[in-house]
């Protein structure tokens, strides 16, 4: 316990089964307070803890981490942690019947302990992912709040490009040298895009922060596999996908921006031409909420085939613009093991060297899934990571809370790491118009 706070002053947190999911070892983020497990809590993360997937491995690693506190003391009474908060398991229970609550529910035996424990005179805290859950707990004259600690704002999220009023003469130097030595503010790989409005000319540089300077990107670039980039923003795009220094990369836009197009391109490019990965892999979560696959019938790749269907659609446009002999169809692909889709289920224990890795639909993911995902890296392994914020199906993340924004603000500045947030979609109108407007 803090010296600067009695037990009487410490705030009371009654943590949710879907935080530890979120981050198993969460009790940690609540410094010099009173955490609250109760032990309904425990009996869904048993259940929780048999799933092949990323919850059921947060479940088990969640499992293990209140294991190893119970080895320090009584956990019915409550354990000091090293952040001077104190942990304990609750067995607290208010009644049921005036609340008109069902005790058939978990989720309510969870609230209803939170009840009991403000009716003790506590300063309680209800923390859940879950908005329902949070929703319920304010009927009942608790507080309740969202699990903040990897939450960034999306609204002011890095877009990996900045707007600079420049001059003819360095525009003009940028363009025929190729560098422009540069000492104003910018960080690794970012995009300093050069206009000057009384002429309409414009360059576009990327931020080399060793050399500190900025690298010329051409914007009419040939055909990556047979895409080109249509706009400014899908060159910038291109450049961070093409190099392979930059070994991760996250395009984030809303749909028809062509993020996952342009990163399945070059990483065919990088296969096929370049030989500089021996394979592209490609993902995407299989079904929100992160269920096993097994749920479906048929084999793996029966499966996977209607979950990995959008990326599918990718591969065959890119392949009615790109020809190569014995390369006519993503069957070939497959055969000649160029090309591997595998769920995100089965990733996670593999070392994956000399890969092109594309993660689709990545807003679906908590930060730590991310971290479980872009750990697996081998070495010389380049990982590209799309989504769209704004379209979550989980419902325990959101625009602020989804991995990939996490990672985007956790990796920015960092050498090895570039970014766009492209804005224009290239899809169609219509599909522009149903971004813009639904």
């Amino acid at each position: 316990m803090s010296p600067h706070k009695d037990k009487n002053q410490m705030k009371t947190f009654v943590i949710d089964t879907n935080v530890f999911i979120h981050k198993p070892d969460a009790a940690l983020s609540f410094k010099d307070n009173e955490i609250v497990v109760p032990l309904w809590v425990l009996e869904e993360l048993d259940k929780l803890k048999t799933f092949s997937d990323e919850k059921g491995r947060s479940a088990r690693q969640a499992i293990r981490f209140l294991d190893e506190v119970t080895k320090q003391g009584d956990i019915s009474q409550g354990i000091k942690l090293d952040n001077g908060s104190v942990l304990s398991v609750s067995l607290a229970h208010a009644k049921a019947d005036s609340l008109d609550l069902s005790l058939e529910r978990v989720d309510n035996k969870i609230l209803l302990c939170a009840v009991a424990l403000q009716k003790e005179g506590r300063q309680v805290f209800f923390v859940s992912k879950d908005i329902n859950a949070r929703v319920k707990a304010t009927a009942l004259g608790i507080r309740a709040v969202d699990y903040e600690k990897q939450k960034v704002n999306y609204q002011d999220l890095y877009p990996g490009v900045k707007d600079i009023e420049s001059s003819v003469e360095k525009i003009t130097e940028l363009k025929a040298r190729g560098v422009l030595d540069w000492d104003l503010p910018a960080i690794a790989n970012e995009f300093l895009w050069l206009k000057n409005p009384k002429l309409n000319d414009f360059a576009i540089g990327m931020y080399q922060s060793a050399a500190k300077q900025l690298e010329f990107v051409e914007t009419s670039i040939l055909p990556v596999c047979g895409i080109s980039p249509l706009n400014e923003k899908q060159a910038m795009a291109f450049r961070l996908l093409m190099d392979p220094s930059v070994q991760i990369v996250t395009l984030v836009g809303k749909a028809g921006t062509g993020k996952t197009l342009l990163a399945m391109a070059a990483g065919l490019y990088h296969v096929l031409e370049s030989h500089e990965y021996t394979k592209v892999l490609v993902s995407r979560p299989v079904i929100p909420m992160g269920k096993d696959i097994g749920y479906l019938p048929g084999a793996k790749n029966e499966k996977l085939s209607h979950w990995m269907q959008p990326l599918f659609d990718n591969l065959d446009y890119i392949l009615s613009n790109y020809k190569k002999p014995n390369i006519k169809n993503v069957e070939a692909l497959m055969t000649h093991n160029l090309i591997e889709v595998e769920a995100l289920t089965y990733i996670r224990g593999r070392s994956l060297p000399h890969q092109f890795i594309v993660i689709d639909e990545a807003q679906n993911l908590s930060p730590h899934e991310i971290k479980t995902i872009v750990s697996r890296a081998g070495q010389d392994t380049k990982i590209v990571l799309t989504g769209d914020p704004q379209q979550i199906d989980s419902p325990y993340l959101d625009a602020n809370s989804n991995g990939l924004t996490y990672l985007v603000e956790a990796f920015k500045g960092q050498e090895v790491y570039g970014h766009v947030l492209l804005d224009r979609s290239e899809r169609s109108l219509l599909a522009e118009l149903a971004a813009e407007l639904l």
